[in-house]
This record gives C-alpha cells, structure tokens and sequence, in this order.
C-alpha cells in the first residue's frame, strides 16, 4: 500500500512538473522566438511554417497536434505504454500551450533586439525540454524520436534533435527567404539542444565519496538505511600512524551529496571526506549501459566456458577412485 501511494505521489509529481514546464516553453517560443518568425525545429518549427504561410497562429498548434499523433505509434512499441501516455499528455498541452499564448503577445518582448530574444526564447524552451524528459514526457514529434534513439544508445537527447532539426530549420528559407531568420532558427537549436542536455546531465551527475572515520560502521548503516545507497568497506593504512583503517567508498547522485554530508557529519564531525565528481555511473540504482552486444566475442566467450567446464569434468572424473581399486 505504501508502495503505491509513493508511486501515485511520484506519477502525479511528474505530471505536474511537467505541465509547469511547458507553459514555461509557451511563454519562451511565444513572448520571445515566434514574434521574430523564427523557425525553431521540431514539430513546433513545422506548426510555425504553417502560421507563415497562412498567417494563423492557431495552425502551429493543429499542425503539431496532427504529426504527433501519426507519431504515437511507434513510441508505444519502443519506449513503452507509460511514455506514450505522458506524450499523449505532453503533446495535447504543448499544442495548447502554442494555440492560446502568442495571441497574447503582440511582438516580441524586448523590441528592437532579435538576438536577445531568440537566445531569451531558446534558454526558456530548452530548461522546459530538459524537464519534460527526466520527468519521463515529451512534447512529442522529434522528441519521440530521440526519446527512442536515447533508448536504444548512449547518443544523448539533445544531439539527436539537433540532427534531426536541422533539416527542418534550413527549409525554413524557402518560406521566409531571409538568410538572417536561418541563422537565428540555428542559434535557437544549439541553444535549446545545449541547455536540454546541461538540464538532464545535471539531474544525472554523479558523485563520489571517499570517507574514513573510526565510526565507519554507523556511517555505513546510517547511508545504507537513510540514504537508500550502497557502501564498499575498503581496507587502508595511515602511513604517520602506521595504524589500520577503513575507508568507506559511496557513489551517489549529486543532488544526494547534502543528505551523505548530513549523515556523516551528524555522526562524526571529525570524519576526513573527500568527493569527487564521476564521468559516467552504470549499474544496479544508476544508468543503464546501452552498449549493442558483440555476438562474436560473446560466442568465444560462451565457447571458452564450455572447453573450461569439460576440462573440469575430465579432472573430477580422472580424480575419483577406481572402482576396482584395493
């Protein structure tokens, strides 16, 4: 029961966070990217041809609405049920969100400075993406592609959509034919691909503690039982003491590392830690390796077992006594 209650509250959470982030996207691609009449990738840079070429804001919605909806089948089979249902979500309030606000913009909000405001727009759009994702949603059309690309690789989200926005941002020019409002459609994709990758590596980073104290054991209880994370006891030496020690070795989020300072410093306030930031984490309460197998290595590997169990074998049996032996 407590279980699902957490589960319900983590859901809901998300949910929540993710409609706070696009209205956010809302504001930035209305207030600041859309009164320039720069196209800036995605399905939402297809919805602003469409509003270029009929000059009807609500076509940007409709527009985004309808390929993510032709779209929705193949995340249901490759990123699963969950995604697909929070893109449904996502997708429904992004087209909302891009229908009802930039009417209430006449132009752009800081008049007379396009740089500053595709750079404004691109910043704001790009922390709402990044959140939309590690909270499990999407906005839909290239979003679910890169959602699946990042499934099945380790290439990251933002840089599959800067692959696959560019195509979209260069045939902008055949319908605004300024060389210009590209550029600044380019400007807006590096911005919004940098600040989504910088928003999920953040919630992602991992750190590492090196701690020793002579109260180990209630420091490696206390993270085991508070901190939900795993300690590896590691035997050590001071060199002026000459004296035994152990060094505890945890490896943990880094929004986790004031709960582990917490913990330790609660404990012993004398304890010598240092921490250090870690590049890449995978395993069991981290990230997934997302590395194709190779299927010849894993043959010779499989081939060298079966040699070393029958080399076993042959032992076993050439060591057992003979039955006809005195």
């Amino acid at each position: 029961m407590v279980l699902l209650s957490k589960k319900l509250w983590m859901s809901s959470r998300d949910y929540v966070i993710i409609v706070l982030a696009l209205c956010l996207f809302g504001f930035g691609f209305s207030a600041f990217i859309l009164p320039e009449k720069v196209v800036m990738g995605g399905v939402t840079g297809i919805g602003t041809i469409a509003y270029l070429i009929t000059g009807k804001t609500y076509m940007i919605g409709v527009t985004q609405y309808a390929i993510n909806l032709a779209l929705l089948g193949f995340a249901y089979f490759i990123v699963g049920k969950q995604f697909v249902i929070k893109t449904i979500f996502g997708a429904t309030m992004v087209s909302a969100v891009v229908t009802i606000m930039p009417p209430l913009f006449d132009g752009p909000l800081v008049p007379g400075q396009p740089f500053m405001n595709v750079c404004l727009g691109a910043i704001l759009t790009g922390i709402a993406l990044g959140l939309v994702f590690i909270h499990n949603g999407s906005t839909g059309g290239t979003d679910i592609v890169a959602a699946i690309v990042a499934k099945r690789t380790n290439v990251t989200i933002g840089r599959t959509m800067l692959y696959v926005d560019f195509g979209i941002i260069s045939s902008s020019y055949l319908f605004t034919h300024d060389v210009a409002k590209v550029l600044y459609g380019f400007v807006v994709l590096i911005i919004v691909s940098y600040m989504v990758d910088m928003v999920i590596n953040t919630n992602r980073q991992a750190v590492q503690f090196l701690i020793i104290s002579p109260l180990w054991e209630r420091i490696a209880t206390a993270v085991n039982q508070h901190a939900r994370r795993g300690v590896t006891v590691m035997n050590g030496m001071g060199w002026y003491t000459k004296h035994d020690i152990k060094i505890l070795l945890i490896v943990c989020r880094k929004i986790e590392s004031v709960t582990i300072f917490r913990i330790v410093k609660s404990i012993d306030q004398t304890a010598f830690i240092t921490q250090a930031n870690v590049n890449g984490v995978y395993g069991q309460g981290f990230d997934e390796l997302k590395f194709k197998q190779d299927a010849k290595l894993r043959e010779e590997f499989q081939q060298a077992e079966c040699i070393m169990e029958s080399g076993s074998a042959s032992d076993d049996v050439a060591a057992a006594p003979s039955a006809t032996q005195p």
